[in-house]
């Protein structure tokens, strides 16, 4: 895979690695669609900030049992069927402990792997890759959990008009990288941060006497020229209201599919429809049958299990 550019005042950044990208599937490509959120500088930091937590740096085991001048090669290996994402920050990990690492990478993010099948070799001083291999394993997990089951949910709607999407129900911190795990499982991002777009839900409409009019007009008002106006809609007579007033987006929350077809019918088009609530592996196909625009799941970043990954030393 392509990586970014290595700062100059770094002598370790400028130590020359092997990396080759899976054959036949240009890794530029797939990356640039799916626009790694860090920047080299950054990810070096995340990086290190999860090693100085680790005591990767001061990795005692290690350094009694093994010596200095060792050479080991591992292979990262999936033990679960998956979809990849992280591999950029497992390979700062092996990097930082070993500049002189050499690393193969078999599968990028965003790729389909089966259990058995290895996402990448990674060959150096034994010491920094005992030291780097929780680390590099614990970003690859979590976010591997969250495109393999990002991809279930795809899959499940495939034949249909709806997007998959997730919410702001991300680990603090964690959000850009959580939302690009989101599409490499080929998912759509919805929504960064409370600035992104209006969203007027029913603490909002609460607050001005559940009059969704009014909060689309204050909305208008306010918000930028262009910027989306969405409201969360319990019932239909809200859904009537909120195309009444040309909101852009409509939410249907917690609604059966009996209500989101007659939602469908009733908006005809004139706004997107959003179902959001009660969706999961069993019922996701049922609400994208209904003819909804986009299905919401915070589930795909709150409760997405971690990809089961080992690093196999020869």
């Amino acid at each position: 895979m392509e990586t970014p550019e290595a700062p100059r005042n770094s002598d370790r950044h400028s130590i020359p690695r092997t990396i080759t990208p899976l054959a036949g599937v240009p890794a530029v490509s797939r990356m640039a669609t799916l626009r790694f959120p860090l920047l080299q500088t950054q990810i070096e930091q995340v990086v290190n900030d999860a090693l100085t937590e680790d005591g990767a740096y001061d990795d005692i085991t290690t350094i009694a049992t093994i010596v200095s001048d060792r050479r080991s090669r591992g292979t990262l290996v999936a033990r679960q069927n998956g979809v990849v994402a992280g591999v950029p920050l497992a390979l700062e990990a092996f990097r930082l402990l070993d500049p002189k690492a050499s690393i193969r990478v078999e599968h990028e993010d965003g790729a389909r792997v089966k259990q058995g099948e290895p996402i990448l070799f990674v060959t150096g001083h034994a010491r920094g890759m005992l030291s780097a291999e929780r680390v590099a394993l614990n970003f690859c997990q979590r976010l591997s959990g969250i495109a393999t089951l990002t991809c279930k949910y795809v899959d499940l709607v495939s034949g249909t008009d709806a997007k998959i999407l997730d919410t702001r129900k991300t680990t603090p911190g964690w959000r850009a990288l959580e939302k690009y795990a989101v599409r490499a499982g080929g998912g759509a991002n919805y929504r960064m941060n409370l600035s992104d777009a209006v969203l007027i839900k029913d603490n909002h409409l609460a607050a001005v006497g559940g009059d969704v009019g009014e909060a689309v007009g204050r909305a208008r008002e306010l918000a930028p020229l262009g910027m989306k106006i969405e409201v969360e809609c319990d019932n239909l007579e809200q859904v009537e209201d909120a195309v009444a007033a040309n909101a852009d987006i409509i939410l249907l929350d917690n609604m059966t599919t009996d209500q989101l077809r007659e939602a469908v019918k009733l908006v005809s088009g004139r706004a997107i429809l959003e179902a959001s609530g009660g969706v999961n592996l069993n019922t996701v196909r049922a609400i994208a049958e209904t003819g909804v625009d986009w299905i919401s799941i915070g589930a795909l970043t709150h409760s997405s299990p971690a990809m089961d990954l080992a690093l196999d030393f020869d």
